[in-house]
């Protein structure tokens, strides 16, 4: 039997000792490695695609579900975007020894801050392979160690990946420690993991709201999170009929198992009649179900009738929640009762009312005239995303290169002393 406890403290001190070297390493030194891991998975195509046969085997005689199969799965597809992940991430702005703010004070010296690593990051996440490398490149890039703690479902794969991101490291002259993937499928790993404040700094996980709740309620590490992504649109009595339909038909159809799809929609009752039945028309040629209040099922006599629970709930799934709205106010008071502080958009053409809105709605991304489906980090411009986060401190919303980092004060003086 292992010694999980053991073997985790092991972990933690190798990735403490690797932080340091990456953190003062160049940036030239960091996108070598990214760029090395690319041809170490180019090449090894065929190794990778041998140990993820094995887990989907495995997988299939667990009876995993399909969608978590096809989730597991590393097509040619997937293993190019890995690649072109990698090439990605290297070619994005190191945000490491950036220095901002630098002002003259009054006594004479400088006073700035400058951009430095967390420093150990400990990932948890299931199903899919390719984040590991996914999140092996943002931490490396913005001058993190990080500790990889992948699911069950997929330890052959995570395995044949590590090996490859070694081999970029040690191309580049880093430590290999500097990207540790757990090799044991203990789950007592990912205790320890989250209770290690010695050697981990923080602590970003991927999966269902049952792990993050999990290790939000567990973790003596800070956490980077967001549980559900309970996101709304609300379509004002101002707003452009067309784009009110596009919009709210691509944040809900254009996938259905993302955080930023729109779970419930708000419409003004003003515009109640005329666009609802256009909206349902839309939807119901998509498939969705709709669920209404009692406005709603009073133009749209079919819909099923809503419940409370309803209102926050996280479908994921081809299911609507539509509810009429007293305008602005109404629509506001709604989304700070039940949103899950994500993502929220107002479909409107008045700039007053869409002020009050991105003023008042209190989630991480706020949109006006916008599917919530552009809450992402690529489409924000960040290059690249470790998750969403819908907590208010350190990071919120898509978390980026510059979410790995922090800023320490930097004071630049020529003999001077406080008086």
């Amino acid at each position: 039997m292992m010694d999980i406890a053991g073997y985790m403290v092991e972990l933690g001190e190798q990735a403490r000792a690797a932080a340091s070297i990456v953190a003062r390493s160049t940036t030239a030194m960091r996108n070598q490695a990214l760029l090395a891991t690319a041809e170490a998975i180019d090449a090894a195509r065929s190794e990778l695609t041998i140990a993820n046969a094995k887990d989907l085997d495995k997988g299939r005689e667990n009876g995993l579900e399909p969608a978590m199969l096809d989730r597991l799965e590393l097509t040619p597809e997937r293993i190019d975007t890995m690649i072109e992940g990698l090439r990605q991430v290297a070619a994005l702005p190191d945000p490491i020894g950036e220095i901002t703010d630098m002002t003259y004070r009054p006594s004479g010296i400088q006073v700035g801050k400058m951009r430095v690593p967390l420093g150990v990051i400990g990932i948890i996440y299931e199903s899919r392979p390719n984040v590991t490398v996914e999140a092996a490149s943002l931490c490396l890039k913005s001058g993190n160690a990080t500790i990889l703690r992948g699911g069950s479902e997929a330890i052959h794969s995570n395995q044949a990946v590590a090996a490859c991101i070694a081999k970029g490291l040690a191309a580049a002259g880093l430590p290999e420690a500097a990207v540790q993937v757990v090799k044991t499928t203990d789950r007592a790993a990912v205790g320890e993991l989250i209770t290690m404040p010695r050697y981990v700094d923080v602590i970003v996980p991927r999966g269902g709201k049952g792990l993050i709740e999990r290790i939000s309620r567990d973790a003596r590490v800070p956490v980077i999170k967001h549980l559900d992504g309970i996101c709304h649109v609300y379509i004002d009595s101002h707003a452009d009929p067309e784009k009110a339909l596009a919009i709210a038909v691509n944040a809900k159809t254009h996938r259905y198992g993302t955080c930023n799809t729109m779970e419930t929609l708000l419409v003004d009752q003003e515009i109640a009649e005329d666009i609802l039945p256009l909206l349902a028309e839309a939807f119901v040629a998509k498939g969705v179900e709709l669920r209404g209040c009692e406005l709603t099922r009073s133009i749209l006599p079919d819909v099923v009738a809503a419940t409370e629970a309803d209102w926050g709930e996280e479908y994921l799934a081809p299911i609507l929640a539509v509810k009429v709205v007293d305008g602005l106010d109404g629509a506001i008071a709604h989304i700070n009762r039940y949103s899950s502080q994500h993502t929220d958009s107002i479909v409107t053409e008045n700039y007053t009312r869409a002020r009050r809105f991105i003023t008042e709605v209190d989630s991480s991304s706020v949109m006006v005239n916008a599917s919530t489906r552009f809450a992402d980090g690529f489409e924000y411009g960040l290059g690249a995303e470790i998750g969403i986060s819908t907590d208010k401190i350190h990071a919120r919303g898509p978390v980026g290169l510059e979410g790995l980092t922090s800023q320490k004060y930097v004071v630049f003086g020529d003999g001077h002393v406080r008086t």
